[in-house]
């Protein structure tokens, strides 16, 4: 029988209710561990409902596992979102979980997690087992297992190969550690013989509904950089650049559009995603990275709960209740383009980024297609470039030069385990780097759901109640109450002024025809 562990308290009622009538927007949130089978589920498992007695709830799919449960082959925990409620902000377990799924622990110890979050090996882990139910290692643990399932499930890659995309060391490894968690060998769980190897891998990537992917296209369609990537009215794609330990190795690419099931209108929470060209060792940080870029774990119910208590916010977010946090595919690339949007249009920034991913980027001897082409510029490509020659002025230019290479030196980093303050303090700290800058990077590059542009226009201007804009320091004290979501109402805010101009120009016309 599957032992007890502690984990972090869950409304039993809701679980129940939420598990009775298959709710998705728990997904991820909670699983459902029946002790009569030793499996656990998601709470929409199409399987039949057990009875009451026989049910415990995990608040994650760790804490179940280290309970001794198995995840069902019916419904697949392995597809459910993050619960990123513990992985959003700067808590010590936040910013734990974040190294976890940058791989933190898949060659350095313990101890040097424990470190880079500036406490000891002891106090993390009775965090969180405290918090979460499992130790930092069977996080870890259950992570590289579930990847291998879906990959096993989902894919004809050679177990070897799937081993390796987990993070195991070893297929002998691989194979041992899958039998003591799941009762079961790796090949037992393919759906399909492998006939010969696919070109595209194809996967699923879960979401927690609801979610707003045509928004997020919108939001990247307008900031595309042509040759790098291309969105169109239904996806999103992009060129790979090889891993900074082989840069001139072969590239690969991406494409993200949504589940042909929900195109169907069927209950797939889901983003359909597409590779080529990628070793597997790099096929789990690429999964994390478009996680974080689409924000395929956010709690939309969570972040409504917050904001919907400001008048301004509440219609915005019924007009748009699955609207999430875009964020890029590259910090680098990110920044560049943040310095080039200083006081710019959209429009005129993506020129300016356009031209210099032609002039400093790797072109690629094969493109991929229309739009993929090139490799953004790494910053030892544009740490002594000259700039002028592609219209950046001399400003501009210095400052991204400076950052290139504060980049190369360390000075500033995209480390997930910063706060959102050391981060902002560290950029901030660079000529020509401002408080807007420095957050929009953070919301755009990491990610962070409390950054906070605060000196933007547009946002001073949305969010008045008068026809006069708020001062940045007025804008502050009312994102207040917006934390720890405030970059949520960046977006909501950012897309209200969109609309509202689009509308105001549809209008226009019509006006000076009537006069």
């Amino acid at each position: 029988m599957p032992s007890s562990v502690a984990t972090t308290p869950l409304d039993p009622q809701v679980c129940e209710q939420a598990r009775l009538s298959r709710d998705a927007r728990f997904d991820g949130l909670f699983f459902t561990a029946v002790t009569s089978t030793g499996i656990y589920c998601r709470p929409m498992c199409p399987a039949p409902t057990p009875k009451r007695e026989n049910v415990t709830y995990y608040a994650n799919a760790a804490a179940a596992e280290a309970a001794g449960f198995r995840p069902c082959l019916r419904c697949r925990p392995e597809l459910s979102p993050g619960d990123d409620s513990w992985r959003r902000g700067d808590a010590t377990v936040a910013r734990a979980l974040k190294l976890i799924d940058e791989g933190a622990l898949a060659e350095a110890p313990l101890a040097d997690l424990a470190m880079r979050v500036g406490i000891g090996e002891r106090q993390l882990r009775r965090l969180f087992v405290d918090r979460l139910g499992a130790a930092p290692l069977g996080v870890h643990g259950t992570r590289r297992l579930l990847f291998a399932k879906q990959l096993l499930s989902e894919t004809m890659l050679p177990i070897t190969e799937v081993a390796l995309a987990a993070g195991f060391g070893s297929l002998r490894r691989f194979n041992a550690a899958f039998l003591e968690a799941y009762r079961m060998a790796p090949r037992e769980l393919r759906r399909r013989p492998r006939t010969g190897g696919d070109e595209v891998l194809t996967l699923r990537l879960g979401y927690r509904p609801p979610y707003d992917f045509e928004s997020m296209l919108g939001f990247l369609r307008t900031r595309a950089l042509p040759a790098v990537e291309r969105v169109d009215e239904h996806s999103y794609a992009r060129v790979i650049a090889p891993p900074d330990d082989a840069p001139d190795a072969a590239a690969g690419w991406l494409r993200v559009s949504a589940w042909p099931d929900s195109d169907r209108g069927g209950d797939e929470h889901a983003l359909q995603l597409q590779l080529h060209g990628v070793a597997p060792s790099r096929l789990l940080p690429i999964v994390a990275r478009l996680r974080r870029m689409f924000d395929l774990d956010a709690d939309p119910q969570a972040i409504a709960t917050v904001l919907a208590d400001d008048p301004k916010l509440r219609p915005l977010l019924q007009q748009r209740p699955g609207l999430r946090l875009p964020s890029g595919w590259d910090g680098f690339e990110i920044a560049v383009r943040a310095i080039l949007g200083q006081q710019v249009s959209v429009a005129a920034a993506r020129t300016l980024a356009t031209r210099l991913a032609h002039k400093y980027g790797r072109a690629l001897e094969t493109p991929f297609g229309p739009g993929l082409e090139h490799i953004f510029p790494t910053p030892l490509a544009l740490a002594d470039a000259n700039l002028s020659t592609i219209g950046i002025t001399r400003a501009r230019a210095d400052t991204i030069r400076n950052v290139a290479r504060a980049l190369l030196d360390g000075r500033v980093d995209f480390r997930p385990e910063r706060s959102l303050d050391d981060f902002a303090a560290r950029w901030v700290a660079l000529p020509g780097i401002g408080p807007w800058t420095a957050h929009y990077i953070a919301m755009r590059a990491l990610g962070h759901p409390d950054a906070f542009p605060a000196e933007d226009l547009i946002l001073r201007r949305v969010a008045s109640d008068g026809d006069t804009a708020l001062s940045a320091r007025a804008l502050l004290a009312r994102a207040e109450r917006w934390r720890p979501w405030r970059a949520y109402t960046v977006i909501h805010l950012w897309c209200e002024a969109t609309e509202s101009a689009a509308r105001a120009k549809a209008i226009a016309p019509a006006r000076r025809n009537k006069a």
